[in-house]
């Protein structure tokens, strides 16, 4: 991807349907949203409003019914299935609600991961791996599996891994859905600081109110529609 292309997300009409039997379900229609390059976005829906669907419509996960998703001037919703698995692979990071760790993997094995899958030589991967597991919080606990781990620090091993391939976007579904009040509020700032200190855009979904505070952009998805607050 050309350098010199403006990292913006454009949502325009998307729509998406699901077939069940032979009735169609409207998951939400018309939604459209512009995330600038380097900045965030929450959209909080309760459970069922589509949340979820719609990021993985936006991480190339789904395909849409109707509407295009364009970032840094690429159509994704137009791609063939090996150019969408480099874009997921170099150019997104995602953190989901449960930390998803392999368990007979170390902290820092499992940061690592995107980076050989990406075909990064190995010691580079492991230097990024080592330094981005410093900056949340982990440095003395890289060489720990997940049972050795809190909530909490299992979710700071995630954000690392999201950040592994040095993405320019980061998709994050509910990721302090399973925690408690303090680790949640602890990965909320930490998530913040390091999008905006590595310079990343990102879109988060939530149903919980207090992210909104955090983002540049707040929306609501409810009733099949987006609204901006």
């Amino acid at each position: 991807m050309n350098d010199t292309v403006s990292r913006e997300l454009e949502i325009q009409g998307v729509k998406k349907v699901f077939r069940s039997g032979h009735e169609d379900l409207v998951v939400f229609e018309e939604v459209s949203f512009i995330v600038p390059e380097g900045s965030t976005a929450v959209i909080r829906g309760e459970s069922g409003s589509g949340k979820t669907t719609l990021l993985n419509l936006i991480g190339a996960l789904d395909s849409c019914t109707a509407g295009r998703i364009v970032f840094a001037g690429l159509d994704i919703t137009d791609q063939r299935e090996e150019n969408l698995i480099e874009f997921r692979s170099r150019q997104l990071g995602f953190i989901f609600q449960f930390h998803y760790l392999l368990k007979d993997f170390t902290a820092l094995e499992n940061v690592l991961i995107p980076a050989l899958i990406a075909r990064v030589p190995r010691a580079q991967a492991k230097r990024q791996a080592q330094e981005l597991l410093a900056q949340v919080g982990l440095r003395e606990r890289s060489n720990h599996y997940p049972v050795q781990l809190s909530g909490g620090e299992r979710q700071r091993v995630a954000v690392a891994r999201a950040l592994m391939n040095d993405p320019y976007l980061i998709l994050a579904d509910e990721p302090t859905g399973n925690l408690d009040e303090r680790n949640s509020q602890a990965i909320q700032q930490l998530l913040f600081e390091l999008v905006r200190r590595f310079g990343k855009s990102m879109i988060l979904v939530t149903h919980a109110a207090d992210f909104a505070r955090l983002g540049d952009e707040h929306y609501l998805l409810e009733h099949r529609r987006l609204r901006r607050l």
